[in-house]
């Protein structure tokens, strides 16, 4: 077996990433793409977990990522971009990035929601600059397979976050180190 060149590894990384693509596989867009993007991904949330509804419901406000690609071979990133929601309004767009070291291979797509329990949490979210995940949330993720259980007990963090939707495969990475920052659209 031959050894892997970087023109290989591109066009293997490439494929990974075509292959886990959802919907038109984009993480980034105009507006009003975003828009539709996040109206999808709600779609799919509310039917899958039906819970969820009722976290939506209680949120100050929630922010809907709706494609986020990650990928990774020892060093990984990730990006996306979505939409802050207060009510049903868009209010805000912003990104998702993080990066990764360590034993981790493959490529990924994924969706995630932040639901941000209380008016002071989602404050500190829209005035910070570049905002990252701390001790203060909680995340519930889905793998293939599986379901997430939700209910109004499950947490008494002042955010809550659903990543569901998992497309592609990817071994070893984790949500730490994500930096949410606002874009202007």
């Amino acid at each position: 077996m031959g050894n892997l060149t970087r023109r290989g590894f591109v066009a293997s990384g490439a494929l990974a990433l075509a292959g886990c693509a959802s919907g038109t596989g984009r993480i980034t867009g105009t507006a009003d793409q975003i828009d539709g993007f996040v109206q999808e991904a709600l779609n799919e949330m509310y039917a899958t977990f039906p819970g969820s509804r009722e976290f939506a419901q209680r949120a100050a406000g929630m922010l809907v990522v709706p494609n986020v690609t990650k990928a990774g071979l020892f060093v990984g990133g990730s990006y996306g971009e979505g939409a802050l929601l207060i009510g049903n309004a868009t209010v805000d767009y912003y990104s998702f990035a993080s990066a990764s070291f360590g034993l981790q291979i493959g490529a990924q797509q994924s969706r995630q929601v932040l639901f941000f329990m209380t008016t002071d949490v989602l404050r500190d979210f829209r005035t910070s600059d570049g905002f990252e995940l701390g001790v203060d949330a909680e995340y519930a993720v889905q793998n293939e397979g599986a379901s997430i259980g939700l209910s109004s007990t499950i947490s008494n963090k002042p955010i809550l976050g659903i990543v569901y939707g998992q497309r592609g495969l990817i071994a070893g990475a984790s949500l730490e180190g994500a930096k949410y920052s606002r874009l202007i659209r």
